[in-house]
């Protein structure tokens, strides 16, 4: 079935970063009523993005609106920076939540709640899909792309919440940003590695992550990957209920990103997100 191309509302934003441009952008369509699954994707591949996402009616009363995520390779069943910035744009054009101060998004991993208090957002991390730590075999494979030896690993984890996602913990922040990956050697991986910044820092944390198995390199900044990885670590009580991480910097970017665990054992992952090119696409 095809539809006639119409103009629909579109907006990018720039999630996870108090400076504009030094971000992680997101486009999103903010009617994706009858948009096909290949016009999606053709537009996600054409605006180069690491996701490009879609607002649809929700299929449940729960939820506030449907969303739908794509990478320049294929669909996410969830994003966290697309989670923020959709919520952002569906704000921004006039959508009012439910309930005031929580909007529910409804994407193919499930509902996932999004707290706006005094024009901040947060998301609550979804469960993981996979967790434990990862086997011997494909810790080489990760360790040989790395360019790093066994013995630079302190930990490592599935931290799946729908993408794939896979850590490494290094020991320091310096170690993360000097890594060198050859991805050609793990072509099918979502992988990232964690690393600490000396004592007193502004962020806790210094995080990479890298999706080849999806088209995109080197994320930006990853609220999916910060979600998995913040309930490992504060369940573990290998780190604070409360801390941010820097993600981006090799890219030139500036992301900030806040991880609150409250005692429920619920992860909050929190960021800045503004709206910095607003207009139409053709659909």
């Amino acid at each position: 079935m095809t539809t006639t191309p119409r103009t629909r509302p579109f907006m990018q934003i720039d999630v996870f970063s108090f400076q504009p441009f030094r971000g992680n952008p997101v486009a999103v369509v903010l009617d994706g009523t009858d948009v096909t699954d290949d016009q999606m994707q053709a537009l996600a591949r054409w605006t180069n993005l690491s996701e490009t996402t879609f607002v649809l009616p929700p299929s449940t009363d729960e939820a506030d609106y449907g969303l739908r995520i794509f990478t320049p390779q294929g669909e996410l069943p969830f994003a966290g920076h697309p989670t923020l910035g959709s919520a952002k744009a569906w704000l921004e054009a006039g959508g009012v939540p439910q309930h005031a101060g929580r909007i529910v998004q409804e994407c193919a991993a499930g509902l996932v709640t999004i707290r706006h208090r005094n024009n901040a957002l947060s998301f609550a991390a979804p469960p993981r899909v996979r967790d434990g730590a990862l086997d011997e075999a494909y810790l080489e494979r990760i360790t040989a792309a790395f360019g790093i030896t066994r013995e630079q690993v302190l930990a490592h984890q599935w931290v799946d919440n729908g993408p794939g996602w896979a850590v490494v913990q290094l020991a320091t922040a310096h170690e993360v940003l000097d890594l060198e990956p050859d991805l050609s050697l793990i072509p099918d991986a979502m992988v990232g590695a964690i690393g600490a910044h000396p004592g007193g820092s502004e962020h806790r944390y210094e995080m990479r992550t890298f999706a080849p198995a999806v088209g995109v390199p080197e994320d930006p900044a990853c609220g999916s990957m910060n979600a998995g990885v913040a309930q490992w670590l504060t369940a573990s009580g290998a780190a604070p209920r409360s801390y941010r991480v820097s993600q981006g910097t090799r890219l030139g970017r500036a992301a900030s990103i806040g991880i609150t665990a409250e005692a429920d054992g619920t992860v909050w992952v929190s960021g800045d997100a503004a709206v910095l090119i607003r207009g139409t696409v053709t659909l």
